[in-house]
């Protein structure tokens, strides 16, 4: 393969090397998570027999490869599996000095839409925590004051006047958590990272959730017994786990309802650390509630500081389990439908022993 492994990593969209057979000869890390598959499972299979595209494409490939030009179609039908079509761009060129390769970009439409709201909503969103994070300690001082005062006015005053001092001090507490969350937010210290048993800091999640938020829900679980060691920071990545509970919990209110936690093994599942190079994130854990659901505008950017869909939310607690995860080198990502939501953590495993 000519293309420099750097680059093929770093496409955000998936992108697949096609032989003169139209058998799948390479698949980049974005296509390895599209087909859930590894580009080793891949190669040597017919394109056609992976890729159901709303469209001739082998006359497409034929012409590329005559022309030594390449083709564009935009706004076609895309499927893989049992997925259901998804709307996408195909450009379809020849690379160059491999005259019996042809290089294949599958291009969803929502993805740039996505990408250039991600990156200025990140920017915003960094922008916003350096200056919470400033103005946090700062704030807490005047605040504590005001508790005091609020406290000793509350020793000279009637029942009725009582209630708006209790007031002011639970506000100003309120807000004094908020900073508190800011300041972890911004000050969370590297991962100490070893080997870990994820069942077991599950089941210590579990149990927490199940004495405290989460005593009104149904919670089960769905493990898979064989699934080895991850290299995480077991108590961060029980932070991480007792965020996305509570989340579900409150989503399903007080009415109730079922938090199913799921781990398996899915070896297509690459990253791209920020040198460039690649790690695999087999180890899979969901969070499954079947709550109302996410709404609709906060899919994409629910994992963005300051953005919340509860009425009283920080929008800080989803921004944590990202910012976690991906210090551990792995990915979160979110699929919400009325009746189910599933938060979704991808983990490295840990290294042999050296022992």
């Amino acid at each position: 393969m000519s293309l420099s492994d750097d680059l093929w990593a770093a496409l955000p969209m998936p992108a697949l090397l096609v032989t003169t057979e139209d058998r799948i000869s390479f698949a980049n890390p974005a296509a390895e998570t599209f087909f859930t598959a590894s580009s080793k499972a891949l190669a040597g299979c017919p394109v056609f027999d992976r890729l159901h595209i709303d469209a001739a494409l082998d006359e497409v490939f034929d012409r590329v490869r005559r022309a030594r030009a390449p083709l564009f179609i935009n706004t076609v039908d895309v499927s893989v599996g049992a997925r259901p079509p998804e709307l996408c761009d195909i450009q379809i060129a020849p690379v160059m000095g491999e005259d019996d390769l042809v290089l294949l970009l599958i291009t969803p439409r929502q993805i740039a839409g996505r990408l250039q709201k991600a990156g200025a909503a990140r920017s915003s969103a960094r922008s916003a925590i350096g200056m919470a994070e400033m103005l946090a300690h700062e704030i807490k001082n005047p605040l504590a004051g005001i508790t005091g005062a609020a406290q000793l006015l509350s020793m000279s005053l009637t029942d009725g006047d009582l209630e708006l001092t209790d007031l002011i001090v639970a506000e100003t507490r309120r807000i004094v958590a908020l900073l508190d969350q800011v300041e972890q937010f911004g000050n969370l210290r590297p991962p100490a990272r070893r080997a870990a048993n994820l069942h077991d800091l599950l089941d210590r999640t579990r149990k927490s959730a199940a004495l405290g938020f989460a005593a009104h829900m149904r919670l089960r679980e769905d493990y898979d017994p064989s699934l080895p060691a991850a290299f995480v920071d077991a108590d961060q990545i029980q932070q991480v786990f007792l965020n996305l509970m509570k989340n579900a919990a409150e989503a399903a209110g007080p009415q109730g309802g079922t938090i199913t936690v799921r781990t398996f093994y899915d070896h297509g599942l690459r990253v791209r650390r920020s040198d460039g190079t690649g790690a695999a994130v087999p180890l899979q854990v969901e969070v499954v509630d079947d709550g109302p659901g996410l709404p609709p505008d906060l899919v994409d950017v629910v994992f963005d500081p300051f953005v919340s869909g509860k009425e009283n939310g920080t929008g800080l607690g989803l921004a944590l389990v990202s910012k976690i995860v991906s210090e551990h080198d792995g990915l979160v990502a979110v699929e919400s439908r009325p009746g189910r939501t599933a938060f979704r953590i991808s983990l490295p495993i840990a290294p042999p022993d050296p022992e």
